[in-house]
């Protein structure tokens, strides 16, 4: 009764905290940039362009600060410097957000080598490669979140996806068994899976009129979604009120795998 009792909105707060988050220039990966920063957290992005500076603007309001490295997550050399680089920046590194991501449509008997080399290096390789290091770190700091981004196609097929679908079923996979081993580090790894929401990735799918309907008609909510949905899944995932929330996929989804 008394933990009841000791319960308080404190626990969501982030405040002390450094968060990673790849990704993080656009789309989903500002919008969870921006929810961690209003938590209270420190933000280290890691970004692919020098694109970064709106971001970096909307989050500086919210009072915390903010630094950036602009790499290629394809290769392990940089993502090894990644992690680095935030601890130069804030000597901690508390929450890890794998939101990067890449996608690359074409019929699957078409669909070429590199694109699928490409999608699996970037969307599966780096999770494995950031989350690995950044264990490291957090197991000596006594804890930490690890939240990846999988996806709707981390349950179903698709089409004109193979690595894309591939990568997010990769994705859930890595939550599992980063879960199993991390958790007794007081390290809790989860993942949130999104519905159709409405970014850059998705425009060719919005830009298919046909398509964009059929997707619409299916989900329970009648609309898609948008970065602003995801916003509080990831404040509780990487918050104390998650501490015994680990291994589990969270689908934001307006109810498309229930239907």
């Amino acid at each position: 009764m008394n933990i009841i009792n000791n319960f308080s909105m404190e626990c969501f707060s982030l405040i002390g905290k450094t968060a990673m988050i790849t990704g993080a220039s656009k789309g989903i990966g500002q919008g969870i940039a921006l929810a961690l920063a209003k938590a209270g957290a420190d933000i280290f992005a890691v970004v692919h362009h020098e694109d970064f500076n709106d971001t970096k603007k909307l989050i500086e309001q919210e009072g915390v600060r903010v630094d950036y490295y602009v790499c290629d997550l394809g290769d392990k050399k940089e993502v090894n410097r990644a992690v680095d680089k935030c601890i130069k920046a804030f000597g901690r590194l508390d929450i890890l957000v794998n939101n990067a991501g890449m996608i690359k449509r074409a019929p699957i008997l078409e669909y070429k080598d590199e694109d699928f080399e490409n999608v699996l290096e970037l969307n599966l390789s780096s999770v494995f490669y950031l989350s690995r290091e950044a264990g490291k770190i957090m197991e000596k700091q006594g804890g930490g979140k690890i939240v990846n981004i999988a996806s709707m196609l981390s349950f179903q097929g698709g089409k004109y996806v193979p690595a894309y679908t591939a990568s997010k079923h990769g994705v859930v996979g890595l939550t599992k068994s980063f879960a199993n081993e991390l958790s007794e580090k007081n390290i809790q790894v989860n993942a949130i899976a999104p519905g159709y929401i409405i970014t850059n990735n998705t425009e060719a799918l919005i830009n298919d009129k046909k398509r964009y309907e059929e997707i619409t008609s299916r989900i329970p909510a009648e609309r898609w979604g948008t970065p602003y949905d995801l916003m509080g899944a990831v404040v509780f995932l990487s918050s104390r009120a998650s501490d015994y929330v680990t291994g589990h996929t969270l689908a934001v989804d307006g109810g498309w795998l229930v239907r």
